[in-house]
């Protein structure tokens, strides 16, 4: 009987046990197929706090830890050398989440045995000129790698521009939501409101998650709702630099308004079926454009009929589920709230969109079996 294949999949991501559904999901849709390791940092500075592995019940993946140092740069951290003997052995594929140009991208690439394939994955939607030591990395990991996953289109559209991935397979694949956490639940919904002390029976509520920050479009949306004239109410949940502006703005618009921040992950979906619509009207800088949007998939998931910018990956994501809009265009954003504010019907129709392409698209089951997919593609051209 023929052995399942062996994947090995690395990413300081998986610290945290929520971000190794990828990896957990690999080995419930490959089961029997494929034999899944996932392999974490024991320890890694994250951006708000320190990130120590904790293993979760009912994983699917074997977990493997590792030491990981100077964490506190997701450019130049290195995993420890311990790192060579999850790679090798008998490995059909190794699978690298790390950016190709990062330290340990190139770290994954070079201690790869060479008779294994390696599949990178990226997000970057921008072209970028790096420094000699990160360029020297992404050329060397491109040319070893036998294949690369885009998180995104518009990813993949960018990075075939560039030396050597044009060369090699290549897959976009959307990021996972898991479509039962996140699903339609309006009691839930009208829970949460009842604790801002808002009633279900009042004015639609406009919903925006994520970091509060100009290029998230804080500012475009707070302009948008100042212009509306059919009644509204308006949720903000996340945080970040412009809350206290966004405080401010709150203040004049008393009773309409209400702020939450800290919401845990658990609790994003109750706060999701409180909103009416979602927007995420994310602003392209030179420095940034949306790379996918998970608030979106998130929403669609949940029901919430969906308003996103044409900012980066949004078209992509919304797809023909959600209303794309101009990014920095604040009346055509206007128009198109009135119109949904006004009309529960077309609310409803795109709800039912939304949750259809969450499920079949976005859901982690779909997610898996793309990655697997591919994976067998690039053994089947060896």
């Amino acid at each position: 009987m023929k052995r399942p294949r062996r994947l090995v999949t690395v990413s300081h991501s998986y610290v945290v046990g929520l971000n190794r559904r990828l990896a957990n999901e690999l080995a419930r849709v490959g089961a029997g197929t494929w034999e899944v390791k996932a392999v974490a940092p024991r320890f890694f500075q994250g951006d708000l706090s320190p990130l120590t592995l904790k293993r979760e019940e009912g994983e699917a993946a074997t977990l493997e830890a590792v030491r990981a140092f100077f964490s506190r740069s997701l450019h130049a951290f290195v995993y420890g050398p311990e790192l060579r003997g999850c790679l090798a052995g008998d490995v059909d594929l190794v699978h690298s989440w790390e950016e190709p140009y990062v330290l340990a991208g190139l770290e994954v690439a070079l201690l790869t045995p060479h008779r294994t394939p390696l599949v990178f994955c990226s997000a970057q939607n921008l072209f970028k000129r790096y420094p000699p030591l990160f360029a020297q990395a992404e050329r060397f990991v491109v040319q070893r790698a036998s294949g690369w996953v885009a998180w995104g289109e518009t990813v993949k559209d960018l990075l075939a521009t560039r030396p050597g991935y044009a060369a090699r397979p290549a897959r976009a694949i959307p990021m996972g939501v898991d479509v039962e956490l996140f699903r339609p639940d309006r009691a839930a919904g009208e829970a949460f409101l009842r604790e801002q002390g808002w009633e279900a029976s009042g004015p639609p509520v406009v919903g925006y998650l994520g970091r509060f920050v100009p290029e998230k479009g804080v500012p475009l949306l707070m302009a948008t709702l100042e212009r509306l004239q059919t009644p509204w109410r308006a949720l903000f949940v996340g945080g970040g630099p412009l809350d206290g502006a966004l405080r401010d703005w709150a203040s004049r618009h008393e009773g309409r308004v209400r702020i939450i921040t800290g919401v845990p992950h658990g609790d994003v979906p109750r706060a999701l079926n409180a909103m009416d619509l979602l927007c995420a009207p994310s602003q392209t800088t030179p420095r940034w454009k949306e790379q996918f949007g998970r608030m979106l998939a998130e929403g669609f998931a949940c029901g919430v009929p969906v308003l996103g910018s044409d900012s980066g990956e949004v078209p992509r994501t919304v797809g023909d589920a959600g209303l794309v809009l101009p990014e920095a265009d604040v009346s055509a954003w206007t128009a198109a709230l009135a119109r949904l504010l006004e009309s529960p019907e077309q609310r409803r129709e795109l709800s039912a969109r939304g949750r259809e392409r969450a499920v079949t698209r976005f859901a982690w089951p779909v997610v898996a079996r793309a990655h697997l997919d591919f994976f067998d593609e690039v053994l089947a051209r060896r």
